[in-house]
């Protein structure tokens, strides 16, 4: 289940806190991309390609231009720049006031005007990082997230499968518990997926037989996490004799989130193995693969140079 995030206007004033030059503007407006720009050459009059479907971001540069211009044709700029239905709200930066011409033009035309007290590139940076993290795809996965050695680890497998116990073993040997039986997964960028619990179920773990526990309040801080970039992927499945697992690690899994494919071990689980300490040194493993080393792959390598040598020994 995966879904889109849509915002309003209303909502980025609110979660900036930005100053309203509009107040009888459409704070209904959506906010549907990530995207910011600046509109120095709509301004100027050229609107061929004029991206009127992302927030406007003013600065002193477009300030300086628009005070410049005779009242004639400052009307007629912002006239034009304001027509856009499409265009969500313009933001000015740096606590600047904008022409009063503009913003009769954008209040007849419902266009939210609103300000901001930081330099043009921090608001922009600001602006952005918030409309990331809340207009990112998300879906909701059912497994344990953890963190194990700073390595973020999704653990899934079906229902009963030790997922939560595995996860209480990992928090007891000193790693971080992020989500249990339900993650939120977030695409925050091309090749980024984050991690977090959903509000009700932060910090909270279910055991089979013990029933709820919260791991902050039994482990302390240190025990939990907020969120985490998603890293690995382990997939419990029961032991089944007829199938024949990979023994060297060679065959290498990727299983796809969202728009991202994301590195995967299948994992399978009878009574007698330590699954902790086996995604444990999953975990480092996987670091190592980042570093270059496969250990997998280097003894491929070298087992073929054996055999090699030895075929030409024997002519």
């Amino acid at each position: 289940m995966s879904k889109d995030q849509v915002i309003t206007v209303q909502d980025l004033v609110d979660g900036l806190n930005l100053t309203v030059f509009t107040e009888h503007a459409d704070f209904t407006r959506a906010v549907s991309t990530i995207d910011i720009n600046r509109p120095g050459l709509a301004l100027a009059g050229y609107l061929k390609y004029h991206p009127a479907e992302r927030i406007q971001l003013m600065g002193r540069t477009e300030l300086s231009f628009l005070h410049g211009m005779d009242e004639r044709e400052q009307a007629v700029r912002v006239f034009a720049f304001c027509s856009y239905d499409q265009t969500p709200c313009v933001v000015v930066t740096r606590g600047e006031t904008p022409p009063e011409a503009f913003l009769r033009e954008a209040e007849a035309r419902g266009l939210p005007v609103l300000g901001i007290d930081l330099v043009t590139t921090r608001a922009m940076n600001t602006i952005s990082s918030w409309l990331e993290e809340r207009l990112a795809p998300e879906t909701l996965i059912h497994g344990v997230l953890v963190d194990v050695y700073g390595i973020g680890i999704l653990i899934t497998g079906s229902s009963g499968i030790g997922k939560s116990e595995t996860g209480l073993e990992l928090i007891k040997r000193g790693h971080r518990l992020i989500a249990d039986d339900a993650v939120v997964i977030r695409q925050v960028s091309d090749n980024n997926l984050v991690g977090s619990p959903p509000p009700l179920l932060r910090h909270l773990l279910e055991i089979r037989g013990l029933g709820v526990l919260n791991a902050m309040t039994l482990f302390g801080a240190g025990s939990v996490r907020t969120h985490k970039k998603l890293a690995l992927v382990i997939h419990l499945e029961a032991w089944r004799d007829d199938v024949a697992y990979d023994r060297l690690g060679l065959d290498e899994q990727r299983v796809q989130i969202l728009d991202t494919e994301v590195p995967a071990v299948t994992v399978p689980v009878r009574p007698g193995r330590n699954l902790a300490v086996i995604i444990e040194v999953a975990a480092m493993n996987h670091r190592l693969k980042a570093f270059g080393y496969n250990a997998a792959l280097e003894f491929s390598e070298q087992l073929n140079r054996t055999v090699s040598s030895e075929d030409e020994d024997f002519d």
